[in-house]
């Protein structure tokens, strides 16, 4: 399967540098797999596709302030972006990398001194003077994605994070649940919705780009996830009732169909069928399941998701779930009627 497949031209004024003067007011392109269509709504209309009984699976990750800013000694600006932070030392981008030199340190704009060291994984391999954490919390920066191309201002601290985030840890926000208000939530509990939490700390391996050609061969940054107990049992009595289970963005899809198949693979190594394992137990792990067309879904019926970059992980997730025909079908139709894309824009419903 090739990459180039999966490209499109997107206008740069179609990307969104701020969020829309609500949430819940951004348009909603729903896109219906069966009828082989598409349909123009706003997303507070998106209620009209529950039903009671209906399954809502959100991330309820929430973004630290991962951007630091810095300056060399010849006075020059850098900018650290931190992608995990639970490693000493810490890994992170480091812009411009290509002319700091390893063991060169930079002054943060809190004072505080930063070394930055050899290649890591992803990006550079970062020293602090003393721990991130404390850093980060006073002087860290909302961590906006490339392609918005402004410095975060206060009002990205509420609208970068979705209101029923609770597990810090992410380094990018799951932006398909950044539509979501008390309200709509509220009016989807009335109508009989059930909703289950999931964890997945989103970082820089969603966004990066993927290198190869040939697509089956690129490999996925892993991230962390959990599903508690409470919220796998959730899950299972949906499943058992065949009840629709509505994945809130990509990352609530691939720790869906990662808890899936790591409850099969446990099963298959049973070795007695009356000790398979329930998919009532909690998980907790990385994933770095890649998900491209010709892909077997197992737990989510329906995507709200926003649109992607071109020749993307997400958007070759997308055109899994959806279909490659239809979805570019849809994309092509919401850039000729100016929908707004990526992290800050529109959204869809794939059903």
């Amino acid at each position: 399967m090739k990459l180039s497949d999966f490209d499109y031209s997107l206008p740069e004024e179609l990307i969104a540098q701020y969020p829309s003067n609500a949430r819940g007011d951004d348009r909603l392109l729903v896109l219906d797999r069966a009828k082989n269509s598409f349909r123009e709504r706003v997303f507070a209309d998106i209620a009209d596709y529950f039903k009671e009984g209906d399954l809502l699976v959100l991330n309820d990750t929430k973004v630290i302030p991962a951007r630091l800013f810095a300056r060399r000694k010849t006075g020059a600006n850098v900018e650290i972006f931190i992608i995990d932070k639970t490693k000493n030392p810490v890994e992170a981008l480091v812009r411009p990398s290509g002319r700091i030199k390893e063991n060169e340190s930079v002054i943060l704009d809190s004072g505080d001194e930063a070394r930055v060291l050899g290649s890591a994984e992803i990006g550079r391999l970062v020293e602090f003077n003393r721990p991130v954490e404390e850093i980060l919390e006073r002087y860290g920066h909302v961590p906006l994605p490339p392609y918005i191309t402004r410095r975060d201002e206060p009002g990205d601290k509420k609208r970068y994070q979705t209101i029923y985030a609770k597990e810090e840890g992410a380094t990018a926000s799951p932006t398909a649940g950044l539509h979501f208000t008390e309200d709509l939530i509220d009016k989807l509990k009335k109508k009989g919705v059930e909703l289950a939490y999931i964890t997945l700390h989103v970082n820089y391996g969603t966004f990066a780009p993927v290198k190869e050609e040939i697509v089956e061969r690129h490999e996925m940054h892993s991230e962390f996830y959990h599903i508690s107990e409470e919220n796998a049992s959730i899950i299972n009595k949906a499943r058992k009732r065949c009840a629709k289970i509505f994945a809130c963005g990509t990352t609530s899809l691939r720790a869906l169909e990662t808890y899936a198949d790591s409850r099969a693979h446990l099963n298959a190594d049973s070795s007695r069928a009356h000790l398979s394992v329930p998919y009532c137990c909690s998980v907790s792990g990385f994933t770095n399941l890649f998900i491209y067309p010709g892909f077997k879904f197992k737990m989510a019926n329906v995507l709200i998701t926003n649109f992607h970059l071109p020749k993307s992980t997400l958007i070759l997730l997308t055109s899994a779930f959806a279909g490659k025909d239809l979805l570019f079908k849809a994309y092509r139709y919401a850039i000729e009627k100016s929908f707004r894309f990526f992290s800050y824009g529109d959204a869809m419903l794939i059903i």
